[in-house]
């Protein structure tokens, strides 16, 4: 609710400044008009009065002209901002607000805020900015050169969406590169490699910045993509972690020595995070779940405040691999806490535990004619809760619709995180007895909405020029249909809105001489 007040709360800032700001610009344009005709040097009541006389004297016609300029503006406005919704999916106007007026009227600019704050304010903020997004990277994604590749040999089809595939770039953008990469030749190739759409020019790339001297990046960059096997993908990543834990350890050192040396320390820490969270997916992948444990445990003590990553997730499926459910219990009572944003890994495996402890003696017949127990109860409430979070992962894990390989980045609540979600997870699923059973009996129970695909909401300022667009058509017509009375209508708003200023005017003149006054309007 809070975040729903704050979020009316700025599109009624945005809205109220952008209706003055349309409002003034108009009168501004009345007021040069008026001035380029009425350029001659009289006293200020005497422009004053010369304006009350012309505005008495216009013609229907040109209120007729005023209010139709007015909604065609406004019209031209509204089909830019539909054509800018369809292609960026999101609205001009609000994206101009909040990058330029939220600073004016108040507002906190992230970037700042994070730059300026301590490391426990940093992650606050983070975590913050984080929770908002809709879209997420996928904990588990696959590798693309030893997995999502595969699919493309056998198939000839591609198993990523471009738009899939161009987020990836932007992470790799932000978490990989700095703007002091163009000081050091490798990092300046990668920096141009992570832009590059071809999968081979980013590889070539790659090699050529290896040929300069270990770049981690380009190491990162091979293991993803170029490696057909997860050994290789591994073998690739323990190079970059030896030249990535190099540049973390020199950053490190002089991380406070200007804000140049903080922000290459921050991308080499994202280096190094990522690198050791890909070895321990890749200890995953090949059978050593145990060692993949202990990679992950070490790396969330040594780096606790990047929880944007979500390693308890990785870590969550595979201790449910090693049916360690102590274990999984532990990491769900840090991470299942009302302040950190939900998944459908935390919900959904917190249903699993639950039903672990009745599942196996679940009978539908019996709990009809006894009713839950108590701890039956607890499970099917669970199981409701993470329906209620996302009603699409039950037909996923019950078979009911068909997997496909799960995508780089996922849709909070949304097809895509059950996608996500029921790939690495039916089998933990299967392996305890009845729950399967039980989430069938019970999910069909839980009231819900369930989209196939979740749509945009339409962006305020469509709707706000849709009616300013037309109002002013309205106005138009009316003062074509009916000129006496639309003629009387705008006089008496003209002459309320020239009120102040002739107040005011009336207040400068008795105060300042009249000579100074004479000069002013012989400029």
């Amino acid at each position: 609710m809070a975040e729903a007040g704050a979020g009316f709360l700025e599109q009624l800032k945005s809205c109220i400044v952008w209706s003055w700001t349309y409002l003034w610009t108009v009168w501004f344009f009345l007021v040069l008009f008026l001035v380029y005709i009425l350029r001659v040097p009289l006293r200020i009541n005497d422009n004053l009065s010369t304006v009350s006389m012309f505005l008495n004297t216009l013609t229907p016609k040109f209120y007729v002209a005023l209010t139709g300029t007015s909604s065609l503006i406004s019209g031209l406005i509204l089909i830019f901002e539909w054509w800018y919704f369809r292609k960026y999916g999101t609205s001009f106007i609000e994206q101009v607000s909040v990058s330029h007026l939220r600073p004016l009227l108040g507002g906190v600019d992230n970037n700042s805020s994070n730059n300026s704050n301590s490391s426990n304010g940093d992650s606050d903020s983070n975590r913050q900015s984080v929770s908002e997004c809709k879209v997420w990277r996928n904990p588990l994604n696959l590798f693309r050169g030893a997995e999502y590749n595969r699919y493309t040999w056998v198939t000839g089809r591609e198993p990523l969406t471009y738009y899939d595939m161009n987020l990836s770039a932007q992470d790799h953008q932000t978490f990989f590169t700095c703007d002091s990469d163009h000081l050091r030749p490798a990092d300046a190739i990668m920096q141009k490699a992570w832009r590059e759409r071809n999968p081979q020019a980013r590889i070539s790339a790659a090699h050529e910045a290896l040929e300069i001297n270990e770049c981690a990046t380009a190491y990162i960059l091979l293991a993803e993509e170029e490696a057909t096997t997860i050994a290789e993908a591994e073998k690739l990543f323990k190079q970059a972690l030896k030249a990535g834990d190099g540049c973390y350890r020199r950053s490190q050192q002089l991380q406070h020595h200007g804000s140049q040396y903080e922000a290459q320390h921050r991308r080499d820490t994202n280096v190094l995070v990522y690198i050791k969270r890909r070895l321990a997916m890749c200890a995953r992948r090949l059978g050593r779940t145990r060692e993949a444990v202990k990679m992950m445990r070490d790396l969330m003590k040594e780096f606790p405040l990047l929880s944007m990553f979500n390693i308890h997730e990785n870590l969550l499926e595979a201790l449910l691999e090693l049916q360690a459910y102590a274990d999984v219990q532990a990491v769900l009572a840090k991470y299942d806490d009302i302040s950190l944003p939900k998944s459908a890994t935390i919900c959904y495996t917190a249903a699993l535990l639950k039903a672990r402890a009745v599942s196996d003696k679940f009978s539908p017949e019996a709990a009809s004619r006894r009713g839950l127990s108590t701890a039956e109860m607890n499970a099917v409430e669970a199981i409701h809760r993470a329906v209620e979070f996302n009603p699409h992962v039950p037909k996923y894990l019950l078979e009911m619709k068909s997997l496909i390989l799960p995508p780089e980045h996922i849709l909070k609540r949304g097809d895509s995180e059950a996608i996500a979600y029921a790939f690495f997870h039916l089998a933990h699923w299967k392996r305890v007895e009845g729950a399967l059973n039980l989430l069938h009996c019970t999910w069909e129970g839980t009231f819900h909405e369930v989209s196939v695909y979740p749509k945009k909401e339409l962006p305020f300022f469509i709707l706000f020029t849709a009616g300013l667009c037309s109002f002013t058509a309205m106005l138009a017509l009316l003062t074509h249909q009916f000129p006496e009375l639309m003629g009387v209508f705008a006089k008496a708003f003209l002459s309320t809105l020239f009120a102040p200023l002739n107040f005011v005017m009336e207040k400068v003149e008795s105060i300042l001489p009249s000579s100074l006054w004479h000069q002013l309007t012989r400029i």
